[in-house]
């Protein structure tokens, strides 16, 4: 029986970026295991293993050779593989070239009572330690970096120059080749602990040799190292650490060997606004805040690092004087912005370009503030709230120019409602400032009040509608400007119930476009920002598990509004759970009808020609459109559906009492006119039709 062997390959590198590193990780998991089948490399279990300085992967049970192949291909007919005297056509010899085959090799066969070519040819099974230096290479070079480099003279990339290769079948080296380097047994250890090199004797010896040298090889442990060292120092101090998801995954791939240890800075920044203490610990130092049991920030913080524990002192000094200057700079940005109004810095935002046609960020404000205007209007928000949302919008964008943010511009909105509140302005205005940006992303909290959603609503439906004004809409690959987020958020705050209409106020921005003397073609551009949003909220709708053809049948009512097509899509879908036989039943008739009617013939139906279960029809299609109006009306369309379903007894009558299409001409017009009718009270509902078949 043929012995089983473990294969080792590890990429040395120099210190790959956290985000890079851990989808290569990934990529790596599904591109070795396909690398060895692609040449039918018989292999076990496949685990890859990787830090900032190394990519490892281990492959369990791979066998001394490759498993011979007896390959069979059927070709075509033999009538068309030969001519009439037996020579074999063009046909026949592109197919026994395209085996590797000559066309003398090829034979016929009968199959499903007709003959046709076949092709057989033998794969004799091939050394695998032959193929692993061809194969290994290929990882190399196929994983797939955001960014690459190349290094010294070499003409080959990687994402960081490679500068050693360790490739091991057992004891055996595989002599893997890239970038100058040949793989040998040689690997190295934590930079600084234990650099190495050392000698690895056999592939299973590859990770305990690593680890060994203080190397923790995977994800997965450094993060339950941090994390129990977060939980140590927690204990230590009494208060709690909040561990943000993205900023702990690139923490736990900046370190090969993590050590959390807890710093202290001076109490006097704690005066300094928290959001820029936060944004200066995680966003640029990527340290952990540490908060007390009331949720207040305290002067310690988290430092993981990935040097020696043994000068744990020296190494939280160092980054206690990292925090003290960044601190110290935010303490004196924020002082100096104090000096000056909020208002103050609007002017300065002609300094700052929005979009080199649609100006700069203060032409931005000022559509912004008319944008709120409008919406304020049509949200009949009173006097008060309409002038709050007015002044913040105004002032929304002013912090962008003020040093804070300039320097820590993830703070923005934030800031600025420090400063609103410090210049005189009332509490709504400042809290709609640092909420106009909300929500930021899917599931994010949208601003508190109306007035907050009035200003966060205008500002990015005017970046939407003046990025399609001018040809910027987002592609299938592209969006730059996070267009679909905005609507993401714009959605999301009419779903919440702000009451305003969503295509009065894009007729609005792009008033506010056409004022200022930007060509474009208003009704195409509202076309485009329209089935945009249509788009965006049939997405949401399939996230949250709606039916597709619930969501097709209401929007085939010609339904806009993104607050409309959620509550109509929702209710329709609690109306058939409800009742799922009538409610398919009233589906499959209303198909039944629309298929029969014939529009041109109107809706005007002349009762003398009909019988019962006509006039039943007609009777309680007449109510049931009084009762669906004054639904819609009211925004209830869950008495809307109600009141269609009562028009599923009359039209199975009609249907089983009547022949539609009677040899009288004026009897069946008049019946398909009484179809139109029924079909006509369902229209500004939803089409039926395309539920007639059901739902999920």
């Amino acid at each position: 029986m043929a012995s089983l062997h473990t294969l080792a390959f590890e990429i040395g590198t120099e210190e790959i970026p956290a985000f890079d590193l851990h989808k290569a990780t990934g990529q790596l998991e599904k591109l070795v295991p396909e690398a060895l089948d692609a040449v039918r490399i018989p292999h076990g279990t496949v685990s890859v293993h990787t830090t900032p300085r190394r990519l490892i992967v281990l492959a369990e049970d791979v066998a001394d050779e490759t498993e011979a192949l007896q390959e069979v291909f059927r070709g075509p007919s033999a009538k068309i593989a030969f001519d009439a005297e037996g020579n074999p056509t063009k046909a026949a010899i592109g197919f026994a070239r395209g085996k590797g085959l000559d066309v003398e090799a090829l034979e016929r066969r009968e199959e499903n009572g007709a003959e046709y070519v076949f092709a057989e040819r033998s794969v004799p099974a091939r050394d695998v330690a032959e193929l692993l230096p061809g194969v290994l290479e290929g990882v190399i070079t196929g994983i797939s970096w955001p960014k690459s480099c190349r290094w010294g003279t070499r003409s080959e990339f990687f994402s960081r120059p490679v500068r050693w290769l360790v490739a091991l079948l057992d004891e055996r080296v595989v002599p893997v080749e890239f970038a100058g380097l040949t793989a040998g047994r040689l690997t190295r250890g934590h930079r600084f602990l234990a650099p190495g090199p050392h000698e690895v004797a056999a592939a299973a010896d590859l990770l305990p040799v690593v680890e060994g040298a203080f190397v923790v090889t995977s994800e997965q442990a450094r993060e339950q190292r941090i994390r129990a060292g977060v939980a140590e120092a927690e204990a230590q101090t009494g208060y709690r650490a909040e561990l943000p998801e993205k900023t702990l995954l690139e923490v736990v791939n900046l370190s090969e060997y993590p050590t959390v240890l807890v710093g202290t800075f001076d109490e006097e920044f704690l005066r300094v606004p928290e959001e820029i203490i936060v944004d200066a610990m995680l966003m640029h130092q990527r340290y952990f805040p540490l908060y007390d049991g009331e949720g207040r920030l305290t002067n310690k913080f988290i430092v993981v690092t990935n040097g020696d524990p043994a000068h744990a002192a020296t190494i939280i000094d160092g980054n206690e004087r990292v925090v003290r200057a960044r601190l110290s700079d935010a303490k004196f940005f924020y002082e100096e912005d104090l000096k000056h109004p909020l208002e103050t810095y609007v002017d300065r935002l002609d300094e700052v370009v929005f979009q080199e046609v649609l100006g700069t960020m203060k032409d931005k404000t000022d559509r912004i503030a008319a944008l709120a205007r409008h919406l304020a209007a049509d949200a009949q928000l009173g006097a008060a709230d309409a002038a709050d949302a007015e002044r913040a919008a105004y002032l929304a964008k002013a912090d962008l120019v003020t040093n804070a943010v300039v320097e820590f511009t993830s703070v923005q909105g934030v800031m600025g409602s420090y400063y609103a509140e410090a210049s005189g302005e009332n509490e709504q205005v400042a809290r709609a400032i640092a909420d106009h940006y909300r929500p930021r992303f899917s599931g994010d909290e949208p601003p508190a009040s109306d007035v907050g959603r009035v200003v966060a609503m205008a500002d990015k439906l005017d970046t939407i509608c003046g990025l399609f004004a001018v040809g910027q809409g987002p592609t299938g690959s592209s969006d730059p400007f996070a267009l679909r987020r905005s609507a993401i958020g714009i959605v999301a705050m009419l779903e919440a119930g702000l009451p305003v209409s969503l295509m009065g106020a894009v007729d609005a921005s792009l008033a506010t476009y056409a004022d200022a003397g930007i060509g474009f073609d208003r009704d195409d551009v509202r076309a485009q920002v329209a089935d945009f949003f249509v788009t965006r909220t049939k997405v949401m709708l399939r996230d949250s598990g709606a039916s597709p053809d619930a969501i097709d049948a209401v929007l085939a009512a010609g339904v806009e509004e993104p607050a409309q097509v959620i509550a109509r899509v929702r209710a329709l879908e609690a109306a058939r759970t409800g009742e799922r036989e009538a409610f398919d039943d009233l589906a499959t008739a209303y198909a039944r009808a629309n298929n029969l009617r014939d529009a041109e013939l109107g809706e005007e139906v002349d009762e003398a020609l009909m019988g019962d279960a006509e006039r039943a029809l007609a009777s309680a299609a007449r109510d049931v459109e009084s009762q669906v109006a004054a639904a819609l009306a009211a925004d209830d369309y869950a008495a809307a559906l109600a009141a269609l379903a009562d028009l599923r007894a009359p039209i199975d009558a009609f249907f089983a009492d009547v022949l539609v299409m009677d040899e009288d001409e004026a009897v069946r017009a008049n019946r398909l006119r009484l179809l139109n009718r029924f079909v006509g009270v369902f229209t500004d509902v939803a089409d039926f039709g395309k539920m007639a078949k059901g739902g999920k």
